[in-house]
């Protein structure tokens, strides 16, 4: 299966349309028609459903697409780290991350770095701690910022300073707006927007302890925005962490008793990672 093949599929994919994924990747039709028909048959699986003015993924199709999209970035990777300059670091580095104030850490470290090396880029890839970690066993991210507990066994890591707290983001017409701190008494009955991390699910259900029965929990989320645009039109209130975001007509409550957590920039362990990555991590090292 060749690289070449695969970016052919990608355009169709895209196109939806052999004759015009033909003229932007500058083949005839026919040769390319040829290529997808041999790789279909080299997959021994019909990656389209051929229709008159249009062409269709198949389920094998959509599945090779998402393959395919990972291949290629792997790909474009391999080739930035093989063509680093010896004289001069380049190159790109991948970052993982959910949504965090240590951000903020991250983002002052990143702007030293880059001042002091300017040709290296940075590709920034937002999601869930699950996805992220996926990211990083398939060799797509080189550096990820989680929230311990990290499994040493996999990981090597530096702390960041900045601590995450967890709260209720609800709105200020709500009865929780009014108070102090949120207990998890105070959630009994209420309707609550929850963390689709497996890991902090588990650990938001024990700091809720028998109150969680009581939960009405409406709705999961990876990111926080659009669960923010759901609680502001009163579909519940959001258990999440305190990003120091302005949100109008919402408050952040912190939780009683607190939950908090540190978060650390992890890196696979016992990985050879590019001049610029290992670059990256000694300098971090060093400022954090």
């Amino acid at each position: 299966m060749e690289l070449r093949v695969l970016n052919y599929f990608l355009m169709i994919a895209r196109e939806e349309n052999i004759t015009r994924a033909a003229e932007l990747l500058h083949v005839s039709q026919p040769t390319l028609s040829r290529q997808i028909a041999r790789l279909e048959e080299e997959l021994g699986v019909k990656l389209f459903t051929r229709q008159s003015h249009k062409i269709s993924l198949t389920e094998s199709g959509l599945l090779l697409r998402r393959r395919a999209e990972e291949m290629r970035q792997l790909s474009d990777k391999i080739f930035d780290e093989m063509s680093e300059d010896n004289q001069e670091l380049t190159g790109q580095i991948a970052i993982g991350s959910g949504e965090f104030l240590s951000m903020n850490e991250l983002a002052e470290l990143i702007v030293k770095f880059h001042k002091k090396y300017p040709l290296v880029t940075f590709d920034f890839q937002s999601g869930n701690s699950k996805d992220i970690e996926s990211g990083v066993e398939r060799g797509l991210i080189d550096l990820a910022l989680l929230v311990e507990p990290v499994n040493t066994e996999k990981y090597e890591f530096v702390r960041i300073n900045q601590q995450e707290h967890w709260g209720v983001l609800t709105r200020n017409d709500s009865n929780l707006a009014s108070l102090k701190q949120i207990t998890p008494q105070d959630l009994e009955d209420e309707s609550i927007i929850l963390s689709k991390g497996p890991s902090m699910q588990s650990e938001l259900r024990h700091w809720l302890g028998d109150s969680f029965e009581k939960v009405k929990i409406v709705s999961y989320y990876n990111l926080l925005y659009n669960s923010v645009i759901l609680a502001k039109k009163g579909l519940g209130s959001v258990l999440c962490l305190d990003l120091e975001a302005s949100y109008e007509g919402m408050t952040f409550v912190p939780l009683q008793p607190a939950l908090t957590y540190s978060s650390v920039l992890a890196w696979k362990a016992d990985q050879i990672s590019s001049k610029s990555v290992t670059t990256f991590v000694e300098f971090a090292k060093k400022y954090l």
